[in-house]
């Protein structure tokens, strides 16, 4: 509808208060008023294709305006007849009725929040979705892992999965949008829009999928946000002197473990032969093992210069590092010696 006069909106509304025979302005202001005080919001689906007349015969019968004939005279006095957008909504008997117009001309839609957290890899994210109930494991599956997986043109094709590249970070999507392709499409688009320039302005002799890797290594050992640069420096190290990276994560990530503190790997599972398991595979894994978030990214593209060559928990978060097996040794038994109970200060 185009735009109209003030005198043209004044005949217009006085005529068709005549013809619905509302007879007064106080009526008309009555019908716009919010039909309750106090009411919880209702969830309302306006679907594709649905017209102004029939959306508010929906909303009269769903006692949330009064009348379904004041709804069409004011969409039209505001040239809002095919405007409204379709989608589910959270509407509410506390609102007016322009209140509620206008929430559908903006298309103020239902949205749904996640939050995936740094160092989580596609078992847990797919197990989150499921149990959310937001769609099932073999949907998210299908997407990330195979031959079937979303391909994205700053990967490539033959990478079997997509582990490392699914950004950690908190998103919002409309609820009839929720489902697991504009999941995944969205988390690769953050990863492509925060980690790839971090990639792109370091110079670094790793590739990509290398990189993620590295970084996915250091987000899962690192706990302290000062440490991630040394960790990322001593696995620089032990990559440039060919030895092994030993990270107990990657052990984990390839047999499905997980390691606390009074329970450890054991020596048959870190001996476990695995593209994963660096302890007994020299180099990098195959792909990342989880997610990794900026710090990490930033941390594995700018290591720091270290002479270390080890690293042991302190199980407070922090780590002891050293230069040699031998140092490395005796920092071992510090720490095993004082969760035994020894008063050993942990240097």
């Amino acid at each position: 509808m185009g735009k109209i006069s003030t005198l043209q909106k004044t005949l217009l509304l006085a005529f068709l208060l005549l013809t619905v025979g509302m007879g007064t302005w106080s009526a008309w202001q009555q019908n716009l008023r919010p039909l309750a005080q106090s009411a919880a919001p209702r969830r309302i689906h306006i679907s594709p294709g649905l017209g102004s007349v029939a959306i508010g015969t929906l909303l009269e019968k769903e006692q949330l305006i009064s009348s379904a004939t004041v709804w069409r005279v004011y969409l039209n006095l505001h040239g809002w007849t095919n405007r409204l957008k379709a989608g589910t909504y959270d509407l509410s008997a506390q609102q007016s009725l322009p209140d509620i117009a206008q929430q559908l001309v903006e298309g103020r839609v239902v949205q749904v929040k996640f939050t995936i957290p740094e160092g989580w890899n596609l078992k847990q994210m797919a197990h989150y979705f499921a149990t959310k109930s937001y769609f099932p494991e073999t949907a998210f599956w299908s997407l990330v892992k195979g031959p079937g997986r979303l391909q994205v043109p700053w990967l490539a094709r033959t990478l079997p999965q997509l582990e490392g590249f699914l950004y950690p970070d908190t998103y919002q999507l409309d609820i009839d949008q929720l489902n697991a392709r504009a999941v995944v499409t969205q988390m690769l688009q953050r990863f492509q829009k925060v980690a790839l320039p971090v990639y792109k302005t370091n110079t670094t002799p790793l590739s990509l999928v290398q990189w993620a890797t590295l970084a996915s290594i250091v987000e899962k050992e690192a706990v302290v946000a000062q440490e991630r640069p040394v960790i990322a420096g001593v696995f620089w190290s032990r990559l440039k002197q060919k030895i092994p990276l030993g990270s107990d994560p990657t052990v984990e990530y390839a047999f499905d473990l997980t390691q606390t503190v009074d329970r450890r790997l054991t020596y048959k599972q870190v001996r476990q032969p695995s593209p994963y398991n660096t302890y007994v595979t020299a180099g990098l894994p195959p792909t990342p093992i989880a997610s990794a978030g900026l710090a990490s990214l930033k941390s594995a593209a700018m290591p720091q210069t270290t002479a270390y060559l080890y690293f042991v928990a302190r199980y407070d978060g922090t780590h002891i590092f050293s230069r040699t097996a031998q140092e490395h040794e005796q920092a071992k038994n510090l720490i095993k010696n004082h969760r035994q109970g020894a008063q050993i200060p942990l240097r």
